[in-house]
């Protein structure tokens, strides 16, 4: 199966090699869920707060179905 993923902000240097800021594609194997997939990055658990699965929010238990569109946000502070 195939997946889109984009990390924003911070995350996108989990990104791989010419990915950062831009999506990428990975090929995960069947019944890969959210966390799997951050963890196969390096991503660590808790700088991650907001995942948007095919635009709808996900947890990091959601499994992964062929053609997905993963985005993931850091906390994000402002004023």
């Amino acid at each position: 199966m195939k997946v889109e993923v984009k990390l924003y902000a911070s995350l996108a240097r989990y990104a791989p090699d010419g990915a950062s800021g831009k999506p990428f594609f990975l090929e995960p194997p069947e019944g890969t869920t959210v966390r799997d997939l951050l963890i196969r990055l390096g991503v660590p658990e808790n700088s991650v707060k907001i995942i948007f699965l095919n635009g709808v929010h996900a947890s990091l238990d959601r499994i992964l179905s062929d053609g997905d569109q993963l985005g993931v946000f850091p906390p994000v502070a402002g004023g």
